[in-house]
C-alpha cells in the first residue's frame, strides 16, 4: 500500500503538546506545559455570546467576519497602534490565529518558495510552511548569556538566510516560546530586509497585550511596512478563551484577498455567536488590558521566583505567559528526557523545546513553563519543584 500521509507532513508525527499532556495525565502532574489558562474568561464576553445564541445567531457568518467584529477590530488597531484598517477589505476573521497563519502561508507561498523564521518557533509554523510546499529557513535566537543579556540573533545570519527564493519572513513578537520582545533595532533590520528584497512579513502578535518589558510595536507601523505585512492576532490569549478559536488577519486589500482565497476553503466562517462575544471583548475599555497585564506580571514573578528557588536558571520573559529555564544544575539529560523525568519524579509538566528548532541540538538545555494558571496551581507546582531540586 502507498503511504497515506503526504511527504510534506511525513515526520511531524504527534504534537509535543499532545505527548506531554498524555504523560501529565498519566502521572497526575501539575501541567505547566500547554499554554492555556486553567481559569475561565470574563463573564461579560461569555454573556455576549450566550445572548447571541438566544437571539438566533446560529447560522453561517459572513466569510470575512460579522460586520460588527470587523468594525470593532478596525477601531482597536486605530486606538492602540494608530493603524488604519478598512473593516470590509482589510480585516479577515478566522478560526483562531493558527488557521489565519495556515491560510496566509498557503495563499502566499508557491512550491519551492522559502520562508525565513526565527527558531525556536511555535510548532505549527513549520508544518504550515511544509504543507504549502515551501521551505523553512531558520535564524536561531540564542539564549541569554550566549550572545548577550537577552534572547538575540546574529544580524548577519538573518541577512544570509534571505535569498532570491525567499517569499515570506515570519515574525512572532512577543515570542513563543522564549518570551522575547523584538527590539526597535531588530524590527528596523527586519523591515529593511523586507523592503530591499520585496518580502511579505507575516507577523504573529497573539501576545500583543502581554509585554512586561518595553512595549509592543507592530512591525506594520514602521515606514513602508503596512503594505507588505499581514498582522495576525486572536481573542484567546488576551481574554483567556483559547477554546473559542477566534482570530484575525489584518492586511492591505491585495494581501487580504489572498488570505481570504485560502480561508474560504479551510473553515469559510468562524462560529457566529462567538464572534458576537468577541465584539464585546474587543470593545472593552483599555483599563481591561491594564488589569490583565498586572495580574500576569504577578503570576510571572510567582513562578519565576519559585523556579529560581528550585535551582533553575530563569530567563525572565519580556512578554507572553511563558518562562524559559535552564536546568543544567538539576540534570544532565537532554530537554525531552529531563521533562519526562520531571513529570515522573516531581509531578510537574513542562514543554521540551528541541522540537521547535530545525536543529534540535539548539534547544536541548532548557525547557518552557507556562504561568497562565491560578495561583494555587503555580504554588503546587513550585512546591513540587522545590522538593525535586532538593
Amino acid at each position: 500500500m502507498r503511504p497515506r500521509l503526504t511527504r510534506r507532513l511525513a515526520g511531524f508525527g504527534t504534537s509535543v503538546f499532545t505527548e506531554i499532556t498524555r504523560l501529565a495525565n498519566e502521572h497526575r502532574a501539575v501541567n505547566l506545559g500547554q499554554g492555556f489558562p486553567d481559569f475561565d474568561g470574563p463573564d461579560f464576553v461569555k454573556e455576549a455570546a450566550i445572548a447571541a445564541i438566544r437571539a438566533g445567531h446560529g447560522q453561517y457568518a459572513r466569510m470575512t467576519g460579522i460586520p460588527a467584529l470587523n468594525a470593532a477590530l478596525s477601531a482597536k488597531y486605530a486606538r492602540d497602534y494608530r493603524l488604519s484598517y478598512e473593516p470590509d477589505t482589510e480585516i479577515t476573521v478566522c478560526s483562531g490565529a493558527t488557521e489565519a497563519l495556515w491560510a496566509t502561508i498557503g495563499a502566499l507561498c508557491d512550491v519551492g518558495d522559502e520562508v525565513v523564521l526565527f527558531e525556536p518557533f511555535y510548532d505549527s509554523y513549520r508544518a504550515g510552511i511544509c504543507a504549502a510546499g515551501a521551505v523553512p529557513k531558520a535564524v536561531t535566537l540564542h539564549a541569554p548569556g550566549k550572545r548577550g543579556p537577552g534572547w538575540s540573533f546574529d544580524p548577519d545570519a538573518l541577512r544570509a538566510a534571505v535569498s532570491e527564493r525567499t517569499r515570506v519572513l515570519l515574525l512572532n513578537s512577543p515570542h513563543n516560546p522564549t518570551g522575547k520582545v523584538f527590539s526597535a533595532e531588530e524590527l528596523a533590520l527586519i523591515a529593511s530586509l523586507a523592503i530591499a528584497h520585496d518580502l511579505i512579513v507575516v507577523s504573529d502578535e497573539v501576545y500583543e497585550h502581554l509585554v512586561f518589558v518595553g512595549a509592543h510595536t507592530p512591525i506594520a507601523t514602521l515606514p513602508g511596512m503596512r503594505e507588505r505585512t499581514v498582522t495576525i492576532s486572536s481573542l484567546g490569549k488576551t481574554f483567556s478563551l483559547t477554546g473559542w478559536k477566534v482570530g484575525w488577519a489584518c492586511a492591505p486589500p491585495e494581501l487580504s484577498a489572498a488570505v481570504r482565497a485560502a480561508h474560504q476553503f479551510i473553515t469559510f466562517a468562524t462560529a457566529t455567536p462567538l464572534q458576537w462575544g468577541a465584539v464585546a471583548a474587543i470593545e472593552v475599555a483599555p483599563t481591561y488590558y491594564q488589569t490583565f497585564l498586572s495580574e500576569y506580571r504577578a503570576r510571572r514573578q510567582r513562578l519565576g521566583d519559585g523556579l529560581t528557588r528550585a535551582g533553575f536558571d530563569v530567563y525572565w520573559p519580556e512578554g507572553t505567559y511563558f518562562i524559559a529555564a535552564g536546568f543544567g544544575r538539576l540534570g544532565r539529560e537532554d530537554d525531552v528526557e529531563f521533562v519526562r523525568r520531571l513529570i515522573r519524579e516531581a509531578g510537574v509538566a513542562a514543554i521540551p523545546p528541541s522540537g521547535f528548532y530545525l536543529n534540535s541540538e539548539h534547544g536541548r538545555d532548557w525547557i518552557r513553563f507556562a504561568f497562565c494558571k491560578r495561583d494555587a496551581t503555580i504554588d503546587a507546582a513550585v512546591a513540587a519543584l522545590e522538593r525535586f531540586g532538593r
